[in-house]
């Protein structure tokens, strides 16, 4: 039997003029966070801010609220297993999703920008963020290694707004394909980097370069690549074929972004293969069969729902998880960090590595301001936190970094990422009759 002082704390009404407890607290405040989101949501043609930094500023919200209640959430730190978790299914969703999105026909020449960013900058970065880290921010090399492979991908679920549009709209300009193309794969090309860490944080030497390569260079990337693309065609052969039969009502159509996405990924995972990559090429496959078919605008809207529930949850739990002993963790160069990062090191990159390659000034400058990092980094540190072999210091200087690159990026790249887009030209879109090429 509950006794009568707890009846108000576990019943959502109690005897007697009684006043609800954290839960009901909890619900209301909820209710009024999915009320912001579909405003937010329905006015996206007039907004010139993100969706993620007003959920990041209510998440700041429920953080200072459930400390004035005395409530603690979770630990990010003595919980990253379940921020994995949820970052992972967050990071797949939108993966699939943007392989989904793009329209542009696969091609050494007409993916350049795609070589570019994922084959130089993104290595560059991962460097320069390590010499960074290992020399000012006093972290040993294999700690400054996955700190610079968790910073160094581009985010697929918070930057959405420099992104293609949904299938059959095109690439927009070259900007929003080389950001959508590059989320898409470098979040799961980070793999390599973060398990190099791994190694030589907790390995030492030089025998380990051999499993590494084979295991994780090679063979994590190219299985990853082959089930997804493999996988992406056989499900939409498959639904199609059971589309015809009326086995299968164009109205679910939209479940098919969830069952694809999870069942590549669980399946390239299980293989010990990269599953970000996955999720990435099974969209691209799923697309390119039966180019015009109808289906496909279904699935997208199910996959750019579920990202929206997606980004919504995850920003808003990550805000609340900051703490003012948080911020101060990485310290006056930890924060130095972030404009090194964001003004020196991505733009950099960008444009010598687009030297030569046609692509306009404005618009290399573009790529190079929106590298925006988000929820991926996340996933990353937590599997770094996860694998054992990093101090306790290390541990809560790398988290609390992310936390600072992450928060900025959210607001100042989703505050200017609506004006800096309208301004683009055209130039860079693919003529539509290439499209089925």
């Amino acid at each position: 039997m509950i006794a009568s002082s707890h009846i108000g704390t576990v019943l959502a009404a109690a005897e007697g003029f009684s006043f609800a407890g954290h839960y009901a607290i909890g619900l209301f405040f909820g209710g009024l966070v999915m009320f912001t989101a579909v405003w937010i949501l329905s006015s996206h043609r007039r907004r010139s801010f993100s969706p993620a930094a007003v959920y990041l500023l209510l998440g700041a919200l429920a953080s200072a609220g459930l400390s004035l209640l005395g409530i603690d959430l979770i630990d990010p730190i003595e919980q990253s297993d379940l921020i994995e978790r949820l970052a992972e299914f967050a990071v797949i969703v939108a993966l699939f999703g943007a392989g989904l999105s793009i329209d542009r026909p696969l091609g050494w020449h007409r993916w350049r920008s795609t070589l570019l960013l994922i084959v130089i900058v993104m290595p560059v970065t991962v460097g320069a963020v390590t010499l960074f880290a290992s020399t000012l921010m006093g972290l040993s090399l294999g700690a400054a290694i996955i700190l610079g492979a968790s910073l160094a991908p581009t985010d697929p679920v918070l930057a959405r707004d420099v992104q293609v549009g949904p299938p059959g709209e095109g690439d927009r300009t070259e900007t929003h394909f080389a950001l959508t193309s590059e989320a898409g794969f470098n979040d799961g090309l980070a793999f390599p980097f973060v398990f190099l860490g791994v190694f030589v944080a907790g390995e030492g030497g030089t025998g380990w370069l051999a499993e590494w390569f084979a295991a994780d260079l090679v063979y994590g990337i190219v299985g990853g690549l082959a089930i997804g693309a493999a996988g992406g065609w056989a499900i939409g052969r498959g639904t199609d074929w059971a589309r015809k039969h009326q086995w299968l009502k164009p109205t679910y159509d939209g479940w098919l972004a969830m069952a694809a996405v999870l069942t590549i990924y669980g399946f390239t995972e299980i293989v010990g293969a990269y599953g970000f990559l996955a999720a990435f090429a099974g969209g691209l496959s799923f697309r390119r069969y039966e180019w015009d078919h109808e289906a496909h605008d279904r699935v997208h809207g199910g996959a750019d729902f579920l990202e929206n529930i997606t980004e919504l949850g995850m920003v808003l739990l990550l805000g609340s998880t900051v703490t003012i002993a948080g911020l101060a963790a990485p310290g006056l160069t930890g924060w130095l960090l972030v404009p090194v990062l964001f003004l020196i090191i991505r733009p950099a990159a960008v444009m010598a590595s687009f030297t030569g390659s046609g692509v306009a000034v404005k618009e290399r400058l573009l790529i190079g301001w929106f590298g925006i990092r988000g929820i991926g980094s996340f996933y990353y540190a937590a599997v770094a936190i996860n694998a054992g072999i990093l101090t306790t210091d290390e541990i809560g200087l790398i988290y609390w970094t992310i936390i600072a690159c992450v928060g900025v990026s959210i607001l100042v790249h989703g505050f200017t990422a609506g004006p800096a887009m309208s301004t683009v030209s055209q130039s860079g879109d693919s003529p539509p009759e290439d499209l089925g090429a």
